[in-house]
């Protein structure tokens, strides 16, 4: 029950994103209900998804998991590794540098990374579903902002080189708290 919980979840969030790329679509739903309304039901639905995802994960993760291949050992050095690049890129994301103006959308690079790190150290069915659908979603996403006409706003303030530092020293401090904190004791998983 907890999988299609889960899977519930990610239909959910990543329906919502999903709209966003569908311009004709989010406009229509603007003009329904006015962008207010829009952006109120947006949060409501995708906090929604990330509640489902997290309730059904944990509920297959206590049910017992479902393997389907045992990951080598030194998967998990590799997404411990890859973590900290992700993190940087998404704190990247609100401390505009020369980070971000290099990967262009570092937060959707940020989940691309979080994602496949993942699906390397984890063989289970639950977090094939859940990592996979997530790099899904980054790489199309990606793909749709390649496609879009509408970009063309105002330019997006960016700084220089301090925001990289700071982007960098936040993202270290992060990582090191998901790592020794989060991660041990919400997932119940030791990272190091």
């Amino acid at each position: 029950m907890g999988l299609v919980v889960m899977i519930l979840g990610l239909v959910l969030f990543m329906g919502t994103h999903i709209v966003t790329t569908q311009r004709d679509l989010r406009a229509r739903l603007i003009g329904i209900g006015g962008e207010a309304v829009y952006k109120i039901g947006y949060a409501v639905l995708a906090l929604g998804g990330i509640v489902l995802i997290a309730y059904g994960f944990g509920e297959y993760r206590a049910g017992g998991m479902i393997d389907l291949w045992h990951p080598p050992k030194w998967t998990k050095h590799v997404t411990a590794a890859l973590m900290l690049p992700a993190v940087i890129l998404l704190v990247a994301a609100y401390s505009r540098g020369r980070i971000y103006t290099v990967v262009k959308h570092p937060m959707i690079t940020a989940v691309k990374l979080w994602a496949a790190a993942h699906l390397l150290a984890n063989g289970d069915l639950g977090s094939i579903i859940l990592f996979g659908a997530f790099l899904g979603w980054a790489v199309f996403d990606r793909i749709s902002l390649k496609h879009r006409s509408d970009l063309g706003g105002p330019p997006i303030p960016v700084g220089g080189p301090k925001n990289d530092l700071i982007a960098i020293a936040i993202g270290v401090v992060v990582y090191l708290a998901l790592a020794f904190v989060f991660h041990p004791m919400v997932i119940g998983v030791s990272v190091f």
